[in-house]
């Protein structure tokens, strides 16, 4: 299923989850200092609209600008070309010490007005390992940011606060898995040009990670019945705050859609599982993360007994996790994960049960594994966008050398994964992509036998409910960047969602090839999250999901919608 700008440049592999593995990074500051309430602290503002991505550039902050009452207090932000920005607003107290492990508890209060002009801490993580490869870290220009446990924090963009409008809300949640990443960590990431754009409220968060997020230790006191899901009740957490305050920045509490990638897809569907979450968001997008099963209770228990062991210590202990800093934790709860995972590691979205730090399907936070046998049936309702890059694995972008990959090297790669099939499959895939080179062949086999496969049982899962509607797309786009060998990588699509091509122009080339793309998929986006249906003028008739046809909407320079776009790869897969 190769576009037309796809023959312009080759294609390559697909991924996981786990974006740390695919290259990609986290991103922060801090800052909360206190001053007087101003006497015009209430003042209605709205600002008019600007061009989207390419304007001067006008900046208004000062004590009396961007002031908006919160549950907690005042925060003041700034406005930056008519759209109001507040960063690291606490939805939650301080996690360290006794709150480690615990769910998340409202955030204390405070006087006068919080300075919320910067991004605060990010859950501390794992130092990331990829700014070895000079040309991936000049694409993904991370900003990894200062660790913290006091990082549970939310960003607003808004065009307007106090003026007693309801926009839809998008929050977002970012990808990294469940280990890593941050609301900051690319410049995709930012709300500004999609709160312009849409008329729209976004909000994102940071919230716990690894093994600060995800330690089951139910089993050493009721005191942390809930400690394998508290990186989720995050997220719950912020997505309670947002329906007690976001009415003030100008945003609708009854009109609040979900979306992430990666790891924040997994989140996304994770969410619409989890009967703490309901009622607080009406609609989900899940952008090549379609993660339908979390970790089971067994597995969780034997990654327990692996950090004790790793750190030596008994279950007569455990208060010592309290204690011990943030960073050792985590360096012991990667090599937990690494003593039990095994050789050679499982293929990429292969499903099967997961060894790693993630929620635990424990029975009460959360009652069932996700998407798997079914969709959840607390969120039938809940309209559904799903959806993978062509290419999300790709190999080539930090190995120049795998573009000339040979046919004997793509057959034994095949056959390592995939034995007696591996003829059949590089057949039919070669029929299907006869001018694909090798690479392109390796690419799109990894895609289409993982991730988006998964997005296509997530939809049809969804669609068996007979409620609300499920929506597909395939992203396939190449950016020009670095010869084209990123093809439509793994985050090819954030900056075209968020509007803002320009401003990681590093990914795309910017350009305004670029910023068509972007305008009409930030359009669906955004009409998605206004009404539950991504149809705008801007592109053809994108009908809801249904098994029989698979009908998907391809992001190219031109847009099309495709019935079952890569049906005959499926099957073959689906028979090795």
């Amino acid at each position: 299923m190769m576009s037309k700008k796809s023959q312009r440049t080759p294609q390559t592999n697909q991924g996981q989850i786990h974006r740390r593995t695919l290259l990609k990074g986290a991103a922060t500051l801090a800052g909360g200092a206190l001053l007087p309430i101003p006497s015009s602290a209430e003042v209605k503002s709205t600002v008019p609209k600007v061009n989207a991505q390419s304007c001067d550039t006008v900046l208004a902050a000062g004590n009396t600008k961007a002031i908006v009452e919160t549950s907690a207090g005042k925060v003041r932000g700034f406005i930056r070309n008519g759209i109001h920005t507040f960063k690291g607003i606490p939805y939650a107290a301080s996690t360290e010490g006794s709150a480690r492990f615990q769910p998340p508890s409202k955030p204390k209060p405070w006087t006068g007005v919080r300075s919320s002009m910067q991004y605060g801490f990010v859950c501390p993580q794992q130092v990331r390992t990829g700014w070895a490869n000079d040309e991936v870290a000049f694409m993904f220009e991370w900003e990894d940011g200062r660790p913290g446990e006091d990082c549970l924090l939310v960003n607003v963009w808004t065009p307007g606060t106090n003026d007693n409008k309801k926009r839809p809300v998008m929050f977002w949640i970012h990808g990294g898995g469940f280990t890593a990443g941050s609301a900051q960590e690319l410049k995709a990431y930012d709300g500004e040009n999609l709160a312009r754009r849409g008329d729209v409220v976004v909000v994102s968060l940071n919230h716990r990670l690894g093994v600060l997020g995800f330690l089951n230790l139910a089993e050493y006191g009721n005191q942390y019945a809930d400690s394998g899901n508290v990186g989720q009740l995050d997220i719950v957490a912020a997505l309670e705050w947002v329906r007690d305050n976001i009415g003030n920045f100008g945003g609708d509490p009854n009109n609040v859609t979900i979306f992430g990638q990666s790891g924040g897809g997994a989140k996304v569907g994770t969410l619409m599982a989890m009967p703490a979450a309901k009622g607080l968001f009406h609609k989900a997008i899940v952008q090549s993360g379609s993660s339908l099963r979390q970790v089971p209770l067994e597995s969780s228990a034997k990654l327990t007994a692996s950090l004790l062991a790793e750190l030596g210590l008994s279950g007569s202990q455990i208060e010592q996790l309290h204690k011990l800093p943030a960073m050792q934790l985590v360096e012991a709860g990667l090599a937990a994960v690494r003593k039990l995972t095994p050789t050679p590691a499982p293929a990429p979205g292969s499903g099967g049960n997961r060894i790693g730090w993630g929620p635990v399907v424990e029975g009460r936070v959360l009652p069932a594994h996700p998407f798997d046998p079914t969709a959840p049936a607390i969120s039938a309702q809940i309209p559904m966008l799903i959806g993978t890059t062509l290419n999300e694995f790709v190999t080539a972008m930090g190995d120049p050398k795998m573009e000339a990959l040979t046919e004997a090297e793509l057959r034994q790669r095949v056959t390592a994964t995939h034995g007696a099939k591996a003829e059949q499959i590089i057949a039919t895939f070669r029929r299907t992509h006869p001018k694909a080179k090798p690479i392109d062949l390796l690419s799109l086999i990894s895609v289409t036998g993982a991730t988006r496969r998964n997005a296509i049982l997530q939809a049809e899962r969804k669609a068996a409910q007979n409620a609300a509607p499920a929506y597909l797309y395939l992203f396939a786009w190449q950016t020009p960047v670095l010869d084209g060998r990123p093809r439509a990588f793994h985050c090819a699509e954030l900056p075209f969602c968020f509007d803002n091509t320009d401003r990681a122009a590093a990914m795309t080339g910017g350009g305004a090839e670029a910023r068509a793309l972007a305008a009409k998929m930030s359009e669906a986006w955004i009409a998605f999250a206004r009404k539950g249906d991504p149809n705008h003028p801007g592109l053809p008739k994108w009908p809801a999901f249904t098994p029989d046809k698979v009908p998907t909407m391809v992001f190219d320079n031109k847009c099309e919608l495709k019935n079952n776009p890569d049906g005959e790869e499926r099957q073959v897969l689906a028979q090795a």
